[in-house]
């Protein structure tokens, strides 16, 4: 039907009072997601053809452009690294063309703080011409992959980012994930952005060199997925415990594959892959963990905290009625055997006025997911249910259990 049309004012009203009807479009479409995540050794072994067939499976006949960047922990550990990237790209010269030797940039959450760090890196992105058909490989643990990964999203709105992680914490979880991110006005991760990468290559043989302590603590994550998606995951892990605590090669690869599966599986089959909404079952354990992180300037790794932090919530659900006491013993107990300590002082530490630091976790937590409290507790192993309040009484009384149980042991 026609609108008859009337001379409009500056407001938009027509000059006897009435809006004329407004006219919207919906702009609707949508785009596949898929990117290869491999499990493999030797990357780098010129016979190993990963990582040139995943750049060549888009364009298999073109010539591509290459930029690496490692962490400086690798670095350190792998001292050939450099030359070994080199020996690759000229074996397979036809397809890779290595832009530059590779930069290394310092490992660790502290370079996520480095307010200079991103614009180097994109200055050098720049020097080097990169366009959105080039690719930036990164080498290294997860803030290393976070931060390369934000600069490779936001260079030309987005160029070619290949993840080669290097930890334990990485391969199973944080690296296989779709998040890129810095810290910026001393908030974790408040400036990031939700970038698929090209690609995802997992090198076993990078774990061989960690120390013990980074190998246990990317096992938190796992046993945090098997509590919330897979029981007999965490009855395997259970079953396991001795041959990952003694870092036995097939017991490794099993407990990374098959927790970075889950964590895929959540991602591609949760129906919130760019977390639009406030549930955040992939986090169970991180609102007190991230907050343990800062109160001790990350001196606890993430993992030790997560440890915490599912332990903490898993005191927290027994003491509401939601977990049986044995489920939540269970889980505390297979921490411990891990080799994850379930208490650090800055857990219980207390402000002036008596109040637990740690507690402003929960509201930092609620702020992080635009306003709307959201912790994922267990009901049962292998399953995770959402709260949207927590009770401060009780978990306060769930802090004095867990300093009780450090102190006893």
């Amino acid at each position: 039907m026609k609108q008859d049309v009337h001379q409009q004012d500056q407001d938009g009203r027509d000059l006897g009072g009435r809006y004329e009807p407004a006219e919207t479009y919906v702009q609707r479409f949508s785009l596949p997601v898929e990117f290869p995540v491999v499990f493999t050794r030797h990357l780098f072994d010129p016979d190993n053809g990963v990582l040139v067939e995943t750049v060549r499976r888009l364009e298999p006949d073109r010539r591509h452009r290459l930029f690496v960047v490692v962490d400086d922990n690798v670095a350190r550990a792998w001292p050939h690294l450099d030359d070994a990237i080199a020996r690759y790209a000229t074996h397979h010269a036809e397809h890779l063309e290595l832009l530059a030797p590779p930069q290394t940039i310092a490992g660790g959450e502290h370079v996520k703080n480095s307010d200079g760090e991103v614009d180097s890196l994109l200055r050098r992105l720049l020097d080097l011409g990169i366009d959105r058909h080039s690719y930036v490989v990164a080498i290294g643990g997860g803030a290393v992959l976070d931060l390369v990964g934000y600069a490779a999203a936001i260079c030309h709105r987005g160029i070619r980012h290949i993840r080669v992680p290097t930890t334990v914490l990485a391969q199973n979880d944080s690296g296989v994930g779709v998040k890129n991110g810095v810290n910026t006005f001393g908030v974790k991760n408040f400036v990031g952005t939700f970038a698929p990468p090209f690609a995802v290559l997992n090198d076993f043989d990078f774990i061989t060199t960690l120390s013990s302590r980074d190998k246990l603590a990317g096992m938190a994550e796992a046993v945090k997925v098997a509590l919330i998606r897979d029981g007999d995951f965490f009855r395997w892990l259970e079953a396991n415990t001795g041959a990952l605590t003694g870092f036995e090669t097939a017991a490794m690869i099993r407990m990374i594959r098959r927790c970075a599966e889950l964590h895929l599986q959540h991602i591609a089959g949760g129906g919130d892959p760019f977390e639009q909404g406030s549930a955040r079952p992939l986090d169970y354990g991180h609102w007190s963990a991230h907050k343990l992180e800062a109160l001790t300037d990350h001196g606890l790794r993430h993992g030790e905290a997560v440890a915490i932090g599912m332990a903490l919530d898993a005191r927290y659900a027994v003491l509401r009625g939601m977990l049986p006491a044995a489920e939540g013993e269970r889980i505390c107990r297979l921490l411990e055997n891990l080799g994850l300590s379930l208490w650090h002082d800055s857990l219980g530490a207390t402000g002036a006025a008596g109040e637990l630091p740690v507690l402003d976790g929960l509201r930092e937590f609620r702020e992080h997911l635009g306003g709307e409290l959201t912790i994922t507790l267990i009901a049962e192993i292998g399953r995770g249910v959402e709260v949207n309040s927590i009770d401060d009484g009780t978990m306060r009384t769930a802090i004095d259990w867990l300093r009780q149980r450090a102190e006893s042991r």
